[in-house]
């Protein structure tokens, strides 16, 4: 045989290489079906004795199973029998501003971490303005400034601090309320059909039109970039329709188009951080739980549950009306409100993909403070629906390390 056939053999052999493997529980060795594999282009599902065989020229990949830690490998490790850490995950929310590697708020929610079940941080990586907590090098976003007021100098010692604690660590990304991008794009920032010009919510934030896939593709690479420095979820919040009427938008706003393009973000985002092995999870209102359409922003439990992998209910209590659950007060009554929400899509959705937001600040209407038996109670819940987890929603990051324990 000639060198060139060699060659030739050698190179179309690789082209149809392929991994096989058993994906197994790393506690209990029980083996695990339906778990993701993937490499930077595509992605294959375990089959129910845990088993996959993956076509692929490359060396590393991904593996994402519910309820677990996300894990990479390479094809020349020394077992085919790939061991998956389970986690529920256990989080509090970190500002903006509290992302600061010296900051107080910071300090204290380590300190929680090291003496409590907290096992998880969510942190802002783009707010609501637009502004991105770190540098990152997209640089149309740092063009537009986006990175000006960012608070963490090195994103990389934070990530190294959480690691070193073996904390889960989730991107918050906030979607299609965007300042920053929207001013700079006034040809798909959402505007009023009255007069034609931006239009901003009560909190003087304008939005980009979600049908515009200029604005998918910005808020996807600013993901890759969270996703690249190590965090483990991406949690992208206002993937949803303003709730207002009188807008323009580039396409019919009918529930059909909204649901299809919130569903196509999604799709969008997975398969760029496909190379990365980061979990997408989407966070929705809490009366999603309850409502048979998409409440004009785009969100049903149902859609969702095809294109993320978790989904992330604001189940506040305050947050439902006189009424709600039969209750005059839902905010008297925490456990009822998680669990009830929870066993209400349980049919639609398996619990171990939903990971609820919960409160941890004051009742609005009723001033009801929440402490230790209103945030144990909520958790009560959690766990006995069988959820992936929860994460803590306190608006000032301020947390009491007793509450946890």
């Amino acid at each position: 045989m000639n060198k060139i056939a060699l060659l030739l053999i050698l190179f179309f052999s690789s082209l149809n290489a392929s991994f096989s493997g058993v994906i197994i529980d790393k506690t209990t060795s029980t083996p695990l079906s339906n778990v993701i594999i993937s490499d930077s282009m595509q992605s294959v599902t375990s089959d129910n004795n845990g088993s996959f065989s993956i076509h692929s020229k490359e060396k590393t990949y991904h593996v994402k199973a519910y309820g677990y830690r996300p894990l990479s490998f390479t094809s020349d490790s020394n077992t085919s029998t790939i061991a998956v850490n389970p986690i529920t995950v256990k989080a509090l929310y970190l500002t903006y501003w509290g992302a600061n590697n010296n900051s107080l708020t910071l300090k204290n929610m380590l300190k929680i971490m090291d003496n409590t079940e907290i096992n998880a941080v969510v942190m802002d990586v783009k707010n609501e303005y637009g502004s991105t907590s770190f540098l990152t090098s997209f640089k149309q976003a740092n063009s537009y400034g986006a990175q000006k007021t960012r608070t963490n100098r090195n994103i990389q010692k934070f990530i190294k601090m959480m690691k070193e604690r073996n904390i889960y660590v989730i991107a918050r990304i906030v979607v299609f309320k965007d300042e920053i991008q929207a001013s700079h794009n006034p040809e798909y920032a959402l505007k009023k059909e009255k007069t034609g010009k931006i239009w901003r919510n009560a909190d003087m934030m304008a939005w980009v039109d979600p049908f515009d896939k200029r604005g998918h593709n910005y808020t996807i690479r600013i993901a890759q970039e969270a996703a690249k420095v190590g965090f483990d979820e991406i949690n992208f919040d206002y993937i949803r329709f303003p709730a207002k009427k009188g807008l323009c938008f580039s396409q019919k706003n009918t529930q059909p188009n909204r649901i299809k393009a919130i569903g196509e973000f999604i799709d969008e985002a997975q398969d760029k951080l496909r190379k990365y092995g980061v979990f997408v999870s989407v966070n929705t209102y809490g009366n999603i739980c309850w409502s048979k359409d998409d409440n004009g922003i785009g969100q049903t439990v149902t859609e969702l549950a095809k294109h993320a992998d978790y989904l992330a209910p604001m189940l506040y209590p305050s947050g439902f009306s006189s009424g709600s659950f039969y209750f005059k007060r839902p905010a008297d009554h925490p456990y009822a409100v998680i669990y009830r929400s929870i066993s209400n899509i349980k049919t639609r959705i398996d619990t171990k993909r939903v990971r609820p937001w919960l409160q941890y600040f004051r009742d609005y209407t009723h001033k009801r403070p929440y402490r230790k038996f209103e945030i144990q109670e909520q958790i009560r819940a959690t766990k006995d629906i069988n959820t992936s987890g929860w994460m803590m929603w306190s608006p000032s990051s301020k947390y009491h390390q007793n509450y946890f324990k």
